[in-house]
């Protein structure tokens, strides 16, 4: 299992660099699955690994213009503080037995998986329709204010990243294309970014509240990383929305999975 678990790690970075997003939807599921990790810490290490994955793809569109700086700050400034503040405080406060009668019993790991079998669903759903039509190459981030609805994307990405440990590429990418017309390679690189800053900031949060094993959090992160370089580097080559979709139903594949198992096979 942990051979398969490895080889997931690479499809994780190789995702994030070709569409942007939906590898780090995989990270919970492979470390709980895969590798065995519990579901809280798994959401710890999800956040490392996604950062760190992320800043890397970040840092090579950024060296080819592909990186709206003052958007990504902007965004961040919302979808940051909602990470710190769910991970410092809100975290905590979910008990290890969620609830429990005579006839049923949902603890802290199963409402995780659930949930981040419902996020998948979405996440598939999306890839799998398609994203909106990108703005025009010239067209860049306006000069305006952001407006109110980036701001509240922020904040529910904060969320979906505090709680679950997963970066919300697939929220990311439609708000900044619709939102802020934003061309979609410049929407990629900047989804890159808003996920490494949301992702390592959250993962600070949560230093000296769990046990880190570093030796397999870095192996892992740089296989993801390595994955990345290299869908970096095959996005020039593969039409990225075939690809979407492709991983979509894969994605989709995955959430009915870990439902079935966390409902009737616990």
């Amino acid at each position: 299992m942990e051979i398969l678990g490895y080889s997931a790690a690479v499809l994780i970075g190789i995702s994030l660099g070709l569409i942007g997003g939906g590898g780090s939807i995989l990270t919970v599921p492979v470390l709980v699955y895969l590798f065995g990790i519990d579901a809280g810490l798994a959401t710890s290490y999800s956040l490392f690994v996604v950062g760190t994955t992320s800043l890397v793809g970040a840092w090579k569109n950024h060296t080819k213009g592909f990186v709206d700086i003052r958007t990504a700050l902007l965004f961040g400034a919302a979808s940051i503080t909602t990470v710190l503040l769910t991970r410092r405080f809100l975290i905590p406060l979910i008990p290890n037995v969620v609830y429990s009668n005579a006839n049923l019993s949902i603890s802290r790991s199963m409402l995780t998986m659930v949930l981040f079998a419902t996020l998948m669903l979405l996440a598939s759903f999306s890839m799998i329709r398609g994203g909106s039509k990108a703005a025009p190459a010239g067209a860049g981030a306006p000069s305006a204010p952001v407006p109110l609805s980036l701001l509240m994307y922020g904040v529910g990405i904060g969320l979906v990243t505090g709680l679950l440990g997963a970066g919300g590429g697939f929220l990311l990418i439609p708000a900044l294309v619709l939102l802020l017309h934003m061309p979609m390679k410049t929407a990629v690189g900047t989804s890159l970014f808003i996920i490494a800053l949301n992702s390592l900031i959250g993962f600070t949060g949560d230093l000296g509240h769990v046990a880190i094993q570093w030796p397999f959090l870095l192996t892992i992160t740089g296989i993801a990383v390595a994955g990345i370089l290299a869908g970096t580097w095959l996005s020039k080559k593969i039409p990225g929305e075939k690809l979407k979709k492709g991983f979509g139903w894969f994605v989709l594949i995955m959430a009915v999975y870990i439902l079935i198992k966390e409902l009737f096979f616990r």
